[in-house]
């Protein structure tokens, strides 16, 4: 497992978790209520917060007041969650954007309604999509990138679930587009780690890196044509993004840049609704990200760590001895990951059985076993979890009309890409907002590697999520893999 795998593995688990993290809006600590799940002993213990009203966790404070200001005015879960999600497309272009893409799993509790939003980058319908793209260099940076569908999810995502009108839920990232915003140590180390790719694009250079040097901590970043864009979005929509001028100009550079993106693929781009993937454990009903997300890996690693007696262990700080068990976990659940993915619509993953409590059980004893005999080896095989799929859901489960993969395949290794595995680390931004209804909204998003593949189309920096095709996986009009998990 690389770094990433494994930081990858702990956001994806600490999302689970990731609204008793963060509050901001009025906060009660009430130690005395600490659920079983959160033993005092924890050392994260100290940061736990409570609020009766709304709860907003995002990457950047001008995203959370954003979702925070939508709250105040009568917006629910979801106008706070887009209003997010457009927010950091503004203040975190190195992580996510416009031109990126993600997920969201949503609750409705009024209906008692689960949901799953995909809107990943997708390969278009060129032939090249079916073959390995190579060698990156400046010159083919547009190869990694992928249709981009953050637009098209946040603007369903509030079609279908939001309270307030589409401007007013836009209007908070126009105004730090075009007011500015102080440029935090963060984009400024990762536009200096960067540099060769910002300074291929000379408008992109211009605003991150003026005189050749990246923005220091505390220069105001303003970003016209990006404030334009989104003016554009809130007056005519997905079409603003999709079927317009800056979708010509978008697939016009990208191809300048040796990419694929044709004007057809956006304008025929489309997120999907589908149904989120559950599963019983501690006596909870947990919700993750079905394919092409990584939600399994996250429920497996769950599973694995409760059949391995890892939830009731004491913390690392106390008992180190858990932490080479909790890594068996991880490779264990990142093994199934790896080998069952891709896009749903285009091949079978059955996802529902690598998260099951009976294919933990499974893993389990391989893990026990192989250590018995002695140290494990690098390399954890992936295991067969077609017959657990097969295993009806829960009531609770069922009730909620939970993913189910639509056909069995016969279980095969799959030909990988490993150096393009490890090569390509992603960074991603996670929110997680819940309103005083109960309405809860979890969604990731990024442009893949940061700044993305490195091309910049007036203001959006196009996403490198291309790359995450394997040769298992690749293939044409599909969504690209992921490990995220909201």
């Amino acid at each position: 497992m690389n770094m990433y795998s494994m930081r990858s593995a702990l956001r994806g688990v600490c999302v689970v978790c990731a609204l008793a993290s963060v509050a901001c809006a009025p906060v009660t600590p009430t130690p005395s209520a600490t659920p079983a799940l959160f033993p005092a002993s924890a050392p994260l213990y100290g940061k736990r917060a409570e609020s009766r009203g709304a709860m907003v966790s995002t990457s950047q404070s001008q995203a959370t007041e954003a979702a925070l200001t939508v709250l105040r005015q009568g917006g629910n879960a979801v106008d706070a969650a887009v209003a997010a999600g457009f927010a950091l497309s503004v203040v975190d272009p190195s992580q996510t954007g416009l031109g990126g893409g993600g997920a969201a799993t949503v609750w409705i509790a009024r209906d008692q309604r689960a949901d799953h939003l995909s809107f990943y980058g997708r390969a278009g319908e060129r032939s090249e999509w079916n073959e390995e793209p190579g060698q990156t260099t400046l010159e083919t940076a547009g190869r990694g990138a992928a249709t981009p569908g953050m637009v098209h999810g946040l603007l369903t995502l509030h079609e279908q679930y939001g309270r307030l009108p589409r401007a007013q839920v836009i209007a908070p990232a126009i105004a730090l587009a075009r007011e500015g915003f102080v440029v935090s140590p963060l984009l400024s180390r990762t536009i200096n780690s960067a540099r060769a790719r910002v300074l291929a694009e000379p408008k992109a250079a211009a605003l991150f890196m003026p005189n050749g040097e990246a923005l220091r901590p505390g220069d105001k970043l303003v970003q016209p044509e990006l404030a334009a864009l989104l003016d554009l979005i809130v007056y005519a929509g997905i079409d603003a993004f999709y079927r317009s001028a800056f979708a010509e100009q978008l697939a016009y550079h990208v191809q300048e840049r040796g990419g694929l993106i044709s004007v057809r693929d956006m304008a025929t781009y489309e997120s999907t609704w589908m149904r989120p993937l559950c599963t019983d454990w501690r006596g909870l009903t947990v919700l993750g990200a079905p394919p092409p997300m990584g939600g399994a890996v996250v429920l497996a690693m769950l599973q694995l760590a409760d059949n391995m007696g890892l939830s009731n262990s004491a913390p690392y700080t106390e008992s180190p001895e858990a932490a080479p068990t909790f890594a068996d976990v991880l490779r264990s659940a990142q093994a199934d990951g790896q080998r069952w993915r891709g896009d749903p619509s285009a091949l079978s993953v059955p996802a529902r059985g690598v998260a099951s409590r009976a294919f933990a059980e499974e893993r389990a004893a391989l893990l026990r076993g192989a250590a018995q005999r002695g140290p494990i080896a690098d390399t954890v095989r992936a295991g067969d979890p077609w017959d657990e799929d097969a295993i009806a859901p829960s009531a609770a489960c069922a009730a909620i009309g939970p993913y189910a993969s639509a056909e069995r395949e016969t279980p095969r290794q799959p030909s990988r890409d490993p150096d393009r595995e490890t090569a390509h680390e992603s960074f991603t931004s996670h929110l997680s907002v819940v309103d005083a209804d109960g309405n809860a909204v979890a969604m990731t998003t990024t442009v893949g590697v940061l700044f993305g593949s490195g091309v910049f189309v007036d203001g959006v920096w196009l996403n490198s999520v291309g790359y995450n095709f394997d040769a298992r996986t690749r293939g044409t009009n599909r969504y690209s893999n992921s490990t995220m998990s909201p």
